[in-house]
């Protein structure tokens, strides 16, 4: 656990000394969530039905914008090298790195979020379910992701070949997540999706690790 600290600590640090790839992504966040308000006007009926959706969409696609170089840095300075090296077992190294991933987008898209709601008119109780979803959430886009990353390491436009294979196993999450924040707004009872939410994250938390660790020996071949 010591080196599985030392790993979240050091990519925390890094990305403390590029503080501008979070800002694109948060940025990336919130004008791709306000450009909806202000090109569909104040039709309150109608923001309040697709605000789930474009929150969720738009924060699928924000945390896809820093998943190319997740294990890119390491894989061309060497890093990847000893990390294959290293006592501890190379799972715990790859969820390392999708939990410092998280910490620097999944965290801050579910602290916008009920900002961002405001603009769709979604008040109160809303805003929280809105947080509350994307923090159960998130964490399988940032492990899906890094599964994504893993295998299209090394290849030539990775970031469109990361995409076509992250988006595609994200659909799950994303129809959860905003099913919940729709029966929330209604006030029907959204404990089930939640739940859903929560499993799809613990199911990627037990299976997405071992993969990539297998992704990540066969590129530092």
């Amino acid at each position: 656990m010591s080196g599985f600290l030392a790993l979240v600590v050091r990519d925390l640090q890094l990305v403390w000394r590029r503080p501008g790839d979070v800002a694109v992504v948060l940025a990336f966040f919130v004008v791709a969530t306000t450009l909806f308000p202000l090109g569909i006007g104040p039709e309150t009926n109608l923001l309040a039905r697709i605000a789930a959706g474009v929150l969720w969409c738009a924060a699928l696609f924000a945390s896809l914008l820093s998943l190319e170089r997740l294990f890119a840095a390491d894989y061309e300075d060497g890093t990847l090298d000893l990390l294959l090296l290293a006592p501890w077992p190379l799972e715990l190294a790859a969820l390392a790195k999708c939990l410092s991933h998280w910490i620097v987008t999944g965290l801050p898209l579910a602290a916008l979020a009920p900002v961002l709601g405001v603009a769709f008119g979604h008040t109160g109780t809303t805003l929280l379910g809105l947080s509350a979803t994307l923090l159960i959430g998130t964490p399988t886009l940032s492990l899906i992701g890094g599964l994504a990353a893993a295998l299209t390491l090394g290849a030539r436009r990775g970031g469109a070949l990361l995409a076509l294979l992250a988006l595609p196993l994200c659909v799950p999450t994303l129809i959860f997540g905003t099913t919940a924040i729709e029966l929330l707004a209604t006030g029907d009872d959204f404990a089930a999706p939640l739940l859903v939410l929560a499993a799809l994250a613990l199911v990627a938390l037990a299976t997405t690790p071992w993969a990539m660790a297998a992704a990540l020996r066969q590129a530092g071949e």
